[in-house]
Protein backbone atom coordinates (compact mmCIF):
# COMPACT_ATOMS: atom_id res chain seq x y z
CA UNK A 1 0.00 0.00 0.00
CA UNK A 2 1.47 3.42 -1.33
CA UNK A 3 1.87 6.43 1.27
CA UNK A 4 -0.84 7.92 -0.10
CA UNK A 5 -3.48 4.47 0.08
CA UNK A 6 -5.18 3.93 3.34
CA UNK A 7 -7.95 1.28 4.90
CA UNK A 8 -9.13 2.85 7.94
CA UNK A 9 -11.61 0.20 10.03
CA UNK A 10 -13.93 1.29 12.61
CA UNK A 11 -16.74 -0.93 14.60
CA UNK A 12 -20.26 1.02 15.44
CA UNK A 13 -22.32 -0.93 18.31
CA UNK A 14 -26.29 -1.04 17.34
CA UNK A 15 -27.28 -0.03 21.35
CA UNK A 16 -25.15 -0.86 24.60
CA UNK A 17 -25.21 -4.48 24.50
CA UNK A 18 -26.22 -4.45 20.32
CA UNK A 19 -24.61 -6.33 17.24
CA UNK A 20 -21.63 -4.74 16.07
CA UNK A 21 -20.95 -3.15 12.61
CA UNK A 22 -18.08 -2.40 10.78
CA UNK A 23 -17.36 0.48 8.75
CA UNK A 24 -14.57 1.18 6.18
CA UNK A 25 -12.81 4.48 5.05
CA UNK A 26 -10.47 3.67 2.47
CA UNK A 27 -8.11 5.09 -0.17
CA UNK A 28 -7.00 3.36 -3.00
CA UNK A 29 -4.54 4.18 -5.72
CA UNK A 30 -2.85 0.85 -7.12
CA UNK A 31 -4.59 -1.71 -4.99
CA UNK A 32 -6.74 -4.08 -6.48
CA UNK A 33 -8.93 -6.36 -4.33
CA UNK A 34 -9.35 -10.39 -4.52
CA UNK A 35 -12.33 -11.74 -5.68
CA UNK A 36 -14.11 -12.28 -2.13
CA UNK A 37 -17.68 -12.16 -1.10
CA UNK A 38 -19.39 -10.58 2.64
CA UNK A 39 -22.04 -12.36 4.86
CA UNK A 40 -23.42 -8.90 5.17
CA UNK A 41 -24.83 -5.91 2.78
CA UNK A 42 -21.67 -3.97 1.39
CA UNK A 43 -23.07 -0.59 1.32
CA UNK A 44 -20.88 2.44 0.02
CA UNK A 45 -20.47 6.05 -1.16
CA UNK A 46 -17.76 7.04 -3.40
CA UNK A 47 -16.59 9.77 -2.12
CA UNK A 48 -13.77 10.72 -5.21
CA UNK A 49 -12.10 9.45 -8.41
CA UNK A 50 -13.96 6.70 -9.83
CA UNK A 51 -13.94 2.62 -9.13
CA UNK A 52 -14.02 -0.46 -11.18
CA UNK A 53 -16.06 -3.37 -9.83
CA UNK A 54 -16.15 -6.93 -11.35
CA UNK A 55 -19.26 -8.43 -9.98
CA UNK A 56 -22.23 -10.47 -11.52
CA UNK A 57 -20.53 -11.40 -14.62
CA UNK A 58 -19.82 -7.67 -15.64
CA UNK A 59 -17.91 -4.33 -14.43
CA UNK A 60 -19.55 -1.58 -13.13
CA UNK A 61 -17.95 1.70 -12.27
CA UNK A 62 -18.52 4.30 -9.30
CA UNK A 63 -18.30 7.52 -9.28
CA UNK A 64 -17.97 10.74 -6.67
CA UNK A 65 -21.53 10.79 -4.78
CA UNK A 66 -22.64 7.37 -6.22
CA UNK A 67 -24.18 4.78 -3.41
CA UNK A 68 -22.86 1.14 -4.54
CA UNK A 69 -24.94 -2.02 -2.73
CA UNK A 70 -23.41 -5.89 -3.39
CA UNK A 71 -25.38 -8.60 -1.70
CA UNK A 72 -24.20 -10.68 0.29
CA UNK A 73 -22.82 -14.43 -1.70
CA UNK A 74 -22.21 -11.95 -4.38
CA UNK A 75 -18.29 -12.59 -5.90
CA UNK A 76 -16.75 -8.86 -6.66
CA UNK A 77 -13.58 -7.36 -6.45
CA UNK A 78 -12.58 -3.98 -6.56
CA UNK A 79 -9.77 -1.26 -7.70
CA UNK A 80 -9.03 2.28 -9.26
CA UNK A 81 -10.71 2.73 -12.89
CA UNK A 82 -8.32 5.89 -13.35
CA UNK A 83 -4.51 6.75 -12.40
CA UNK A 84 -5.33 9.51 -9.83
CA UNK A 85 -7.59 6.53 -7.82
CA UNK A 86 -10.82 6.69 -5.84
CA UNK A 87 -11.82 6.52 -2.01
CA UNK A 88 -14.90 5.84 -0.78
CA UNK A 89 -16.67 5.27 2.39
CA UNK A 90 -19.03 1.69 3.57
CA UNK A 91 -20.38 -0.52 5.71
CA UNK A 92 -21.09 -4.25 6.53
CA UNK A 93 -24.69 -4.51 7.06
CA UNK A 94 -26.86 -7.38 8.81
CA UNK A 95 -29.86 -8.02 5.95
CA UNK A 96 -32.26 -7.47 8.52
CA UNK A 97 -30.93 -3.98 9.57
CA UNK A 98 -32.33 -3.10 5.54
CA UNK A 99 -35.64 -4.71 6.04
CA UNK A 100 -37.11 -3.84 9.72
CA UNK A 101 -39.58 -0.82 7.71
CA UNK A 102 -40.31 -3.24 4.82
CA UNK A 103 -43.04 -6.24 4.44
CA UNK A 104 -40.05 -8.65 3.78
CA UNK A 105 -38.34 -9.13 7.19
CA UNK A 106 -36.48 -12.45 7.32
CA UNK A 107 -36.54 -12.06 3.11
CA UNK A 108 -33.06 -11.01 1.37
CA UNK A 109 -33.78 -7.34 0.12
CA UNK A 110 -32.80 -7.76 -3.58
CA UNK A 111 -31.43 -4.51 -5.80
CA UNK A 112 -31.47 -5.00 -9.23
CA UNK A 113 -28.62 -2.21 -9.81
CA UNK A 114 -25.58 -2.21 -7.90
CA UNK A 115 -25.13 1.42 -8.58
CA UNK A 116 -26.95 4.09 -7.72
CA UNK A 117 -28.30 7.71 -7.64
CA UNK A 118 -29.64 8.97 -5.05
CA UNK A 119 -27.85 12.07 -3.76
CA UNK A 120 -30.33 12.89 -0.92
CA UNK A 121 -29.21 9.66 0.83
CA UNK A 122 -26.24 9.40 -0.22
CA UNK A 123 -25.42 12.03 1.68
CA UNK A 124 -26.71 11.66 4.57
CA UNK A 125 -25.07 7.91 4.37
CA UNK A 126 -21.72 9.63 4.16
CA UNK A 127 -22.20 12.04 6.97
CA UNK A 128 -23.55 9.43 9.30
CA UNK A 129 -20.12 7.13 8.33
CA UNK A 130 -18.21 10.00 8.84
CA UNK A 131 -19.41 11.21 12.32
CA UNK A 132 -19.89 7.41 13.28
CA UNK A 133 -16.16 6.59 12.56
CA UNK A 134 -15.22 9.61 14.29
CA UNK A 135 -17.08 8.36 18.17
CA UNK A 136 -18.70 5.34 17.51
CA UNK A 137 -21.46 6.33 19.74
CA UNK A 138 -23.96 2.74 20.51
CA UNK A 139 -27.37 4.88 20.24
CA UNK A 140 -26.51 7.31 17.63
CA UNK A 141 -25.97 4.23 15.25
CA UNK A 142 -28.57 2.61 16.51
CA UNK A 143 -30.99 5.61 15.77
CA UNK A 144 -29.38 6.34 12.35
CA UNK A 145 -28.29 3.71 11.01
CA UNK A 146 -31.03 1.17 10.55
CA UNK A 147 -33.88 3.97 9.35
CA UNK A 148 -31.31 5.29 6.55
CA UNK A 149 -30.90 1.51 5.57
CA UNK A 150 -34.19 0.79 5.54
CA UNK A 151 -34.64 4.02 3.40
CA UNK A 152 -32.19 2.68 0.57
CA UNK A 153 -33.79 -0.85 0.87
CA UNK A 154 -37.84 0.69 0.27
CA UNK A 155 -36.25 2.92 -2.29
CA UNK A 156 -34.36 1.44 -4.57
CA UNK A 157 -34.84 -2.86 -3.93
CA UNK A 158 -37.66 -5.23 -4.33
CA UNK A 159 -38.46 -5.01 -0.84
CA UNK A 160 -42.27 -3.68 0.00
CA UNK A 161 -42.65 -0.59 2.35
CA UNK A 162 -44.86 -0.91 5.36
CA UNK A 163 -47.59 1.08 6.86
CA UNK A 164 -45.61 3.95 8.28
CA UNK A 165 -48.83 5.08 10.86
CA UNK A 166 -48.07 3.98 14.05
CA UNK A 167 -50.85 4.05 16.67
CA UNK A 168 -50.25 5.97 19.60
CA UNK A 169 -47.04 7.51 18.60
CA UNK A 170 -47.13 10.19 20.43
CA UNK A 171 -47.31 8.27 23.64
CA UNK A 172 -44.65 5.90 22.26
CA UNK A 173 -42.90 8.61 21.97
CA UNK A 174 -42.90 10.36 25.35
CA UNK A 175 -42.12 6.73 26.93
CA UNK A 176 -38.95 6.40 25.11
CA UNK A 177 -38.32 10.09 25.71
CA UNK A 178 -38.32 9.82 29.26
CA UNK A 179 -36.45 6.50 29.34
CA UNK A 180 -34.17 8.15 27.37
CA UNK A 181 -33.82 11.05 30.52
CA UNK A 182 -33.82 8.90 33.17
CA UNK A 183 -30.37 7.23 32.50
CA UNK A 184 -28.11 9.47 30.31
CA UNK A 185 -25.09 7.45 31.16
CA UNK A 186 -26.35 4.66 29.76
CA UNK A 187 -29.73 4.69 28.02
CA UNK A 188 -31.39 1.32 27.00
CA UNK A 189 -31.23 0.25 23.44
CA UNK A 190 -34.00 0.91 21.21
CA UNK A 191 -34.75 -2.69 20.21
CA UNK A 192 -35.45 -3.33 24.10
CA UNK A 193 -37.43 -0.06 24.63
CA UNK A 194 -39.06 -1.15 21.20
CA UNK A 195 -39.82 -4.84 22.56
CA UNK A 196 -40.91 -3.44 26.18
CA UNK A 197 -43.55 -1.15 23.99
CA UNK A 198 -44.61 -4.07 22.20
CA UNK A 199 -43.64 -2.55 19.32
CA UNK A 200 -43.19 -5.27 16.12
CA UNK A 201 -39.60 -3.42 15.13
CA UNK A 202 -37.48 -0.94 16.01
CA UNK A 203 -38.17 1.00 12.88
CA UNK A 204 -41.90 1.57 14.27
CA UNK A 205 -40.30 3.40 17.38
CA UNK A 206 -37.90 5.29 15.55
CA UNK A 207 -40.97 6.08 12.96
CA UNK A 208 -43.18 7.39 15.95
CA UNK A 209 -40.03 9.24 18.00
CA UNK A 210 -38.92 11.31 14.58
CA UNK A 211 -42.74 12.24 13.90
CA UNK A 212 -43.56 13.10 16.83
CA UNK A 213 -40.33 15.06 18.41
CA UNK A 214 -39.19 16.06 14.86
CA UNK A 215 -35.61 14.51 15.58
CA UNK A 216 -34.38 10.51 16.30
CA UNK A 217 -33.50 9.85 19.53
CA UNK A 218 -29.98 9.93 19.49
CA UNK A 219 -30.59 13.67 19.08
CA UNK A 220 -32.67 14.03 21.61
CA UNK A 221 -30.67 12.93 24.18
CA UNK A 222 -27.54 14.32 23.00
CA UNK A 223 -29.68 18.19 23.68
CA UNK A 224 -30.87 16.77 26.62
CA UNK A 225 -26.98 15.78 28.04
CA UNK A 226 -25.82 19.68 25.97
CA UNK A 227 -28.34 21.11 28.64
CA UNK A 228 -27.75 19.50 32.01
CA UNK A 229 -24.17 19.89 31.03
CA UNK A 230 -24.69 23.41 30.54
CA UNK A 231 -25.50 23.79 34.69
CA UNK A 232 -22.72 22.07 35.38
CA UNK A 233 -20.32 24.33 33.54
CA UNK A 234 -22.03 26.89 35.65
CA UNK A 235 -21.45 25.34 38.77
CA UNK A 236 -17.86 25.67 37.97
CA UNK A 237 -17.16 21.95 36.61
CA UNK A 238 -14.68 21.65 33.73
CA UNK A 239 -15.97 20.66 30.34
CA UNK A 240 -14.39 16.96 30.26
CA UNK A 241 -16.21 16.56 33.94
CA UNK A 242 -19.25 17.52 32.39
CA UNK A 243 -19.09 15.36 29.55
CA UNK A 244 -18.36 12.12 31.54
CA UNK A 245 -21.09 13.16 33.89
CA UNK A 246 -24.02 13.44 31.22
CA UNK A 247 -22.62 10.81 29.08
CA UNK A 248 -21.17 12.08 26.55
CA UNK A 249 -18.13 9.61 25.56
CA UNK A 250 -15.18 12.37 25.66
CA UNK A 251 -15.13 16.45 25.92
CA UNK A 252 -14.69 16.30 21.77
CA UNK A 253 -18.31 14.91 21.58
CA UNK A 254 -19.57 17.40 24.20
CA UNK A 255 -17.92 20.22 22.62
CA UNK A 256 -19.55 19.03 18.89
CA UNK A 257 -22.84 18.90 20.14
CA UNK A 258 -22.35 21.79 22.97
CA UNK A 259 -21.74 23.89 19.37
CA UNK A 260 -24.50 22.80 17.92
CA UNK A 261 -27.24 23.62 19.87
CA UNK A 262 -25.83 26.96 21.84
CA UNK A 263 -23.07 28.39 19.11
CA UNK A 264 -20.22 28.43 21.56
CA UNK A 265 -17.90 25.78 23.13
CA UNK A 266 -18.35 24.48 26.39
CA UNK A 267 -15.20 26.24 27.77
CA UNK A 268 -15.73 29.48 25.96
CA UNK A 269 -19.30 29.29 27.59
CA UNK A 270 -18.28 28.58 31.19
CA UNK A 271 -15.49 31.44 31.04
CA UNK A 272 -18.20 33.42 29.61
CA UNK A 273 -20.35 32.53 32.85
CA UNK A 274 -17.71 32.64 35.27
CA UNK A 275 -17.06 36.33 33.98
CA UNK A 276 -20.15 37.48 33.97
CA UNK A 277 -20.38 36.05 37.61
CA UNK A 278 -17.32 37.79 38.73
Amino acid sequence: MSGREKALWTRARLGQDGPPLDLLTARFDRHVYAPHAHDEFTVGVTVGGLEVIAYRGGRIHSGPGSIVVLEPGETHTGGPAAPEGYSYRALYAAPALLTEGTLDRGTLPHFRDPVLTDPELATALRLTHTELSACPDPLEAESRLPWLLTALARRHSTARATDDRIPGAQAIAHAVRDRLADDVTSPPSLSTLAADLGLSSRYQLLRAFRTTMGLPPYAWLAQHRVHRARALLEGGLRPAEAATLVGFADQAHLTRWFRRVLGVTPAAYRNSVQDSGG
